[in-house]
């Protein structure tokens, strides 16, 4: 079931992409906003226990009601997996920026690049040079992969054949937007307790994902290379979990990923050494080609054999359970 429920999730999230700010999101964005408010007090057990219900919470009901309708009717508990899983996973969440970003490159207009990464990071873009362009593009696209699709499919299927239909889902996209929303704003909230509990809590959720999701990149892609580049440069970015992904990414389609963020491109003057000439950037990046348009494309072949992998897998898994 959990095979069929997951390929009508896509498929019905390529037809149907899900708006942005529909009514189910929202009303998780009200529900972690009020854990926040009401539950952090600035100290530490507060952060996790506010971590716990904000996440875990929204996670049990999942269970629960997997649990209920499978009491009633085994299309009832299929259609409940298959909506959780559209609200949950998908390409489309992420897909058009890049499209977007691709298209502007093809047809030359770098300009028009920038402002779409711009819109998509929310970043000032408009002074870096097009191979950090496509650095940075391929960089957020891969990510943005993981975190929409195989990272949510992981925590899924796990739970899922625990028993607990699709609380894995709800659980990964929850941490992962906590791990974003629950960072310093202007008026000093959320408490450094809180922050820290969301950064260490969604270290360890996307702690297996990443390594499915690289390991599903070498084996699609230059395997040798990827876990090569895995091995030795997933350290050099700033994020263990992120630097496995782009390391492995980096070696299984040959180009150089990693430097500096995109923000502190323009936000920050370029770093130095203590005599004052330049860092070299190829210190904090992999091995590999400079980013090429070529490159983009490389990207969505590698994240659609994954994915095709992935499926057969579970097919076929699928099919050696039937009687």
């Amino acid at each position: 079931m959990t095979f069929f429920a997951i390929l009508l999730a896509l498929l019905v999230e390529q037809a149907r992409p899900l708006a942005f700010d529909n009514a189910v999101q929202s009303g998780l964005r009200g529900w972690t906003r009020w854990a926040r408010r009401s539950l952090d007090t600035g100290q530490p057990r507060q952060g996790a226990i506010a971590w716990a219900i904000a996440v875990l919470g929204p996670a049990a009901l999942a269970a629960a009601v997997h649990w209920l309708l499978w009491q009633f009717s085994l299309l009832l508990a299929f259609v409940w997996m298959v909506v959780v899983l559209y609200h949950t996973v998908g390409f489309r969440q992420f897909s058009h920026h890049f499209t977007e970003i691709r298209d502007a490159l093809e047809a030359g207009d770098e300009a028009a690049a920038r402002q779409a990464l711009a819109r998509w990071q929310r970043v000032e873009v408009s002074q870096i040079a097009r191979d950090e362009l496509l650095r940075h593009a391929i960089e957020h696209s891969v990510l943005a992969a993981h975190r929409h699709v195989f990272g949510v499919l992981v925590w899924f299927l796990v739970l899922a054949l625990l028993g607990l239909g699709p609380a894995g889902a709800v659980l990964y996209r929850l941490a992962e937007y906590l791990s974003r929303n629950w960072q310093v704003r202007p008026d000093g909230t959320p408490s450094a307790h809180l922050q820290r509990a969301a950064a260490m809590a969604w270290h360890w959720v996307d702690y297996v994902p990443v390594r499915v999701t690289a390991l599903a990149f070498a084996v699609v892609g230059n395997f040798e290379d990827a876990v090569a580049s895995w091995r030795q440069d997933a350290a050099r970015f700033p994020n263990p979990n992120d630097g496995v992904v782009l390391a492995a990414t980096a070696g299984a389609i040959n180009v150089r990923l990693g430097g500096r963020a995109l923000g502190d491109l323009v936000a920050l003057p370029a770093p130095t050494t203590p005599a004052g000439a330049p860092v070299d950037d190829s210190a904090v990046s992999t091995d590999g080609r400079e980013p090429q348009l070529a490159h983009l494309g490389s990207v969505v072949g590698l994240v659609w054999r994954s994915v095709v992998m992935w499926m057969l897998l579970l097919a076929l898994l699928t099919l050696a359970r039937l009687p």
